[in-house]
């Protein structure tokens, strides 16, 4: 959907939208690098503490946390540059950016300090998520196979 329009200030509007987009490119692309230097530093620290170069449970369940935060921007960078690129919200990769948030919680949750209906109701948007990720994926397929047989 491109916003093709005569009206200067609706122009003037968009250019503005563009512009904001493009500053948020760039702050994620340092959230990035800061999280991977975050996601080092974990790695490091865990290393390094008594008992020297033995990771416990806890340490690696840090460590895979910020793993999955960098990751989660990284599909948020790419949602972006999409957006720039062809002036539309890409819901594949909105849905796998949510699936990836909520795989995040799930990697790190402590079953002893949550409540039975914490675990259904995550469990509940784990299926809702990855139906609706599966449906527009199945979507994709049926147009790409269509437009092959065209």
């Amino acid at each position: 959907m491109h916003h093709k329009t005569d009206d200067p200030l609706l122009k003037f509007l968009w250019a503005i939208i563009r512009l904001a987009v493009r500053v948020l490119a760039v702050l994620m692309t340092l959230l990035i690098l800061w999280g991977v230097a975050d996601v080092v530093w974990v790695a490091y620290q865990a290393l390094i503490a008594p008992p020297f170069l033995l990771v416990t449970i806890a340490d690696i369940l840090q460590i895979f946390s910020a793993f999955m935060a960098v990751m989660i921007a990284i599909e948020i960078y790419e949602n972006l540059l999409v957006y720039l690129q062809e002036e539309l919200i890409n819901v594949e990769i909105v849905l796998a950016t949510a699936l990836m948030a909520v795989a995040r919680k799930v990697i790190v949750l402590d079953y002893n300090k949550v409540g039975y209906d914490y675990v259904w109701s995550t469990a509940g948007l784990v299926i809702a998520l990855g139906v609706a990720y599966w449906l527009i994926v199945q979507r994709r397929h049926e147009r790409q196979a269509r437009a092959e047989s065209d």
